[in-house]
């Protein structure tokens, strides 16, 4: 289904804390980092539900062998419309967070 590294890539493009991820898969945090180290497989389920937390997020998850020669990965889903940030040449101190 998906890799722990798939898994933590995801996490790290989303900006997402594994407790963040955790309360929008509804599982313990303590499973994420489980999974994220790949010590198991996980179970069918956990990994399903991180799978589709991701998703919602705005993760592609890419198999292996879909891409060229690469391996499996993931990818951020392209933003439609909605709120494109600050284009580069009206950045100022102003406009800091």
């Amino acid at each position: 289904m998906i890799t722990a590294t798939q898994m933590r890539g995801a996490r790290a493009m989303t900006g997402m804390s594994i407790e963040q991820l955790a309360a929008a898969s509804g599982l313990p945090a303590a499973t994420i980092e489980t999974m994220e180290r790949d010590e198991q497989d996980g179970e069918p389920h956990a990994l399903l539900a991180v799978k589709q937390a991701l998703e919602a997020a705005g993760i592609i998850f890419i198999a292996s062998g879909n891409h060229d020669e690469g391996g499996p990965g993931v990818r951020l889903r392209a933003r439609t419309g909605g709120d494109e940030g600050i284009r580069p040449e009206n950045l100022n101190a102003a406009n800091d967070d």
